[in-house]
């Protein structure tokens, strides 16, 4: 990693010849292969079709010579490949150089130019600019073409050839150098290229050890599945979750091998392939556990992302946050129960004095009122206690309610004339019934406070609605057209000791929440549609 990052501080060329990379040799031995090849072909030629063929006709014996030597220093250039990876550009060097000597002598010993050699020159520049990346490509054609000039220089001096034969040679020179030229410019692309390729590949492997790291350190675990329910990748604490040690991390596995139940979620997941989540009771351990389980598409390669979640530690979290939201209800409590013992003590002392009257009626009427507040604030922490021991049952909601509104018509007649009901056929909710009529007297209650006594100044609207992944939910509304939470109040109403009522311990509603969520419910507070007054509840809990 140091080495790419000290790399990618230079400029292509420089990183280039400072220290070529391991493409650079591998390329120089395919062009070492290049030349074996040739110098077999050559002998060969010579063997099989001897004087039939023009190669080296102006003296056989010395072009037979040439390319047996053309053949060794082939085999001692690869083998200085394979044992020595040093000084690569005097290695392409020498190579190149001996290339052009060799091929302008075949060619002096078989006609000159015209014998075809120099276009071999063609493909050992071209070969050359692409193996060195377009290093020494100008210089390699002008020694190519200086060996030929010299060549046809030396046929036209002892072997009287025809001058108008350097005009020939003059081109292929230029086919030289145009050929370095363009060697060059694709040896330029291609180390642009590179650069690029490494510089992202720098990138991937930085991002793919982050993604590991966060992957390895998460506190869920994370399974990747392939279409066919094989386990590509778990990070520690899947492994963890289910059952297995850290030693035992597989490399690739099938997923019923780990977890039958987590298998066959997977099997139900894939008929709909889509984003869905769902609580299992998976054995871990020799016990069962209770884990979240969200199942994710990855990509189009038929992956798929398996997120698990341990109950139990968001109950131990969530049993935390709510032992210190009860050790804040303690000292509000307290601070609640102070003023009504000192308005008792101090009517009982003022009893002592005062003869039967009016005053001492008073003073034992709050004595009474002070007691019955105490009583009723610590029956409603009491009811703190009870979410815990929910008990949930499937109720019929059209029976439910009709018994409900006819027993609370018995200590409070207006609901018999302010109350509507409107509740949907078949509508059902899983709840546990002594919780559920908790949480209607309460808001029932908060309604008729505050809301009119004329028909309709109360509804109580049940309806079942489909959430998410077909599941079936249940809303239980409960509206009145009284003058509404102010704005600036409404995210205070489901505070312990939040009140608005001069006699109310403002613990309704936050018990009222804590009930529904022992439930799996919710009970929120609705925005009414523009123009319409009074306050809206809603209590949204698991349908059939």
């Amino acid at each position: 990693m140091e080495r790419i990052r000290a790399e990618a501080s230079l400029s292509p060329w420089q990183r280039l010849a400072a220290d070529p990379p391991e493409t650079f040799w591998r390329s120089l031995k395919y062009f070492g292969g290049y030349r074996l090849l040739v110098s077999l072909v050559f002998l060969g030629s010579l063997h099989f079709f001897g004087v039939s063929l023009e190669l080296g006709y102006e003296n056989r014996a010395v072009f037979r010579w040439l390319c047996i030597i053309y053949l060794l220093l082939a085999i001692v250039f690869l083998l200085v490949l394979r044992f020595w990876q040093r000084g690569f550009n005097l290695q392409l060097t020498v190579q190149v150089l001996t290339d052009i000597i060799l091929l302008t002598l075949l060619m002096q010993y078989s006609g000159g130019y015209k014998s075809g050699f120099a276009f071999m020159m063609l493909v050992v520049l071209a070969g050359a600019g692409l193996v060195g990346q377009g290093r020494l490509s100008l210089f390699f054609a002008a020694m190519a073409s200086f060996a030929v000039l010299f060549e046809q220089t030396r046929r036209a001096l002892i072997l009287d050839a025809d001058p108008a034969d350097f005009m020939h040679s003059g081109i292929v020179g230029i086919g030289f150098f145009a050929t370095a030229i363009t060697a060059r410019l694709l040896a330029k692309r291609v180390v642009a290229n590179e650069t690029l390729a490494r510089q992202r590949g720098q990138e991937l492997a930085e991002q793919l050890s982050v993604n590991e790291h966060v992957i390895r350190d998460m506190q869920d675990g994370v399974l990747v599945v392939d279409a066919v329910g094989q386990v590509r990748q778990l990070n520690p604490q899947a492994a963890q979750l289910l059952g297995l040690a850290a030693g035992q991390l597989p490399k690739t596995t099938a997923l019923a091998d780990l977890s039958t139940g987590l298998a066959a979620g997977f099997v139900r997941w894939s008929q709909q392939a889509k984003e869905a989540v769902e609580v299992l009771q998976l054995p871990v351990a020799g016990r069962m556990r209770d884990l979240r389980v969200r199942f994710l598409p990855a990509g189009e390669a038929g992956r798929t992302l398996i997120y698990l979640e341990d109950m139990g530690r968001i109950q131990e979290q969530a049993q935390q946050l709510k032992l210190a939201a009860l050790g804040r209800l303690t000292a509000n409590m307290a601070h609640e129960i102070r003023n009504p013992l000192a308005a008792i003590s101090h009517a009982a002392e003022l009893l002592v004095d005062e003869p039967r009257s009016a005053i001492r009626e008073r003073l034992v009427r709050i004595i009474g009122d002070n007691s019955q507040r105490l009583n009723r604030l610590v029956s409603e922490v009491l009811e703190l206690g009870r979410r815990d021991w929910a008990q949930p049952e499937l109720l019929d909601l059209q029976g439910f309610m009709d018994a409900f509104v006819e027993e609370y018509a018995l200590h409070d007649p207006r609901i018999t004339e302010a109350l509507v009901l409107e509740i949907d056929d078949g509508a059902k909710l899983w709840f546990d019934r002594m919780h559920l009529n908790r949480v209607l007297n309460n808001l029932l209650g908060n309604a008729l406070r505050h809301g009119s006594t004329r028909s309709g100044g109360v509804r109580l609207q049940v309806s079942c609605v489909v959430g998410p992944a077909a599941s079936r939910r249940t809303e239980v509304h409960v509206i009145d057209d009284g003058p509404g939470i102010d704005t600036a109040i409404q995210a205070h109403v489901f505070e312990p000791f939040y009140t608005t009522h001069s006699s109310g311990t403002g613990l309704g509603l936050y018990i009222a929440r804590e009930l529904c969520e022992a439930n799996d419910a919710r009970l929120e507070l609705c925005a009414n549609p523009q123009g319409v007054s009074g306050a809206h509840f809603c209590l949204t809990g698991r349908g059939e």
